[in-house]
């Protein structure tokens, strides 16, 4: 007895409940964790500066009566920062956004399309500035590196940056980041396990690690890029490699304030925030463009209160 088959009872068209892009968590991002914001009207201006030694010299004397106290004084210079424009677009035209089926929405999806690109963008930028030898004060690789659990002493390297930092300069390390490939190792290694074995059975977590190196704050930067051409295979790492930065960064920008580093932000237009998107009509291509931007300047304003360990793991 002749009967439909299923095939001609049903045509497959997209589910409009599920698609699936590989798109980073914005807690992948680490890169405007790090250093406090300040935003700017201008795209580029000079700051003061003072003259560190000049603080922490000891010049007070004793005074008799009728004499005049001893006196001193302070240099200052300035510094400067200048904001580059960075910016992404896609297209999305309007024929092929007319025949697109239900559960295809073009505009969104080019929306987080290019706010992924421009916050990749970032995270590189930060990585390639401030995660290599010679930028902070002290740049070193550990003796014995965190991933040779037999030999190494993270505890003891941390105290190390620490104590370096707060002699240095009179302030306290305050922030962590770590590469991924190094808290992979540090949340197993012995001696970071030792310490929480008869209070915690819990995995080690960043919150047990930032009491224990005592900061306030431990960021794990967990973005991945592919570094390879468009039609090349893929090649995915993590934007952060094997580094660790450890550094006294001000809470938030004011006078007289010391940070490791600012992120200065332009506020011209709609470029204030890190990632500010447009949508605006190219009609002479019968589409839409989403266009993605930021125009920042990442500084190390204080290169004495980070201490870098590059290389940190195998």
């Amino acid at each position: 007895m002749p009967q439909p088959t299923s095939s001609q009872v049903h045509e497959d068209a997209f589910l409009t409940n599920l698609s699936v892009a590989y798109i980073q968590t914005h807690d992948n991002f680490v890169a405007d964790k790090i250093f406090p914001a300040v935003r700017v009207d201008k795209r580029s201006n000079k700051y003061p500066t003072y003259t560190k030694a000049d603080w922490f010299r000891d010049e007070a004397k004793k005074r008799e009566g009728g004499a005049e106290s001893a006196g001193g004084g302070y240099n200052m210079s300035s510094d400067n920062y200048f904001c580059d424009i960075w910016a992404f677009h896609k297209d999305v035209d309007d024929y092929t956004r007319g025949n697109a089926d239900a559960g295809i929405d073009m505009n969104r999806d080019a929306t987080e399309f290019v706010t992924q690109r421009i916050l990749l963008q970032r995270e590189i930028q930060w990585a390639s500035e401030f995660f290599v030898t010679g930028v902070w004060g002290t740049s070193a690789t550990p003796a014995n590196l965190w991933s040779s659990y037999t030999t190494s002493d993270p505890i003891s390297d941390w105290e190390t940056a620490k104590l370096t930092v707060l002699q240095n300069t009179g302030l306290e390390v305050n922030t962590v980041l770590f590469g991924y490939n190094v808290w992979a190792k540090i949340k197993h290694h012995p001696d970071v396990v030792d310490r929480f074995k008869y209070t915690s059975s819990d995995s080690i977590t960043t919150d047990m690690v930032a009491r224990l190196a005592e900061v306030d704050r431990l960021y794990v930067a967990k973005a991945i890029k592919n570094t390879s051409a468009e039609g090349v295979t893929a090649s995915y790492s993590f934007t952060h490699g094997k580094h660790a930065l450890f550094c006294h960064v001000a809470p938030s920008p004011g006078l007289l304030t010391p940070s490791a580093g600012y992120t200065f932000q332009w506020d011209a237009g709609n470029l204030g925030a890190p990632v500010s998107i447009s949508n605006f009509r190219m009609e002479h291509l019968k589409s839409d463009r989403i266009e993605g931007a930021s125009a920042y300047d990442f500084k190390i304003v204080g290169n004495d209160l980070g201490y870098a360990f590059i290389s940190a793991v195998s």
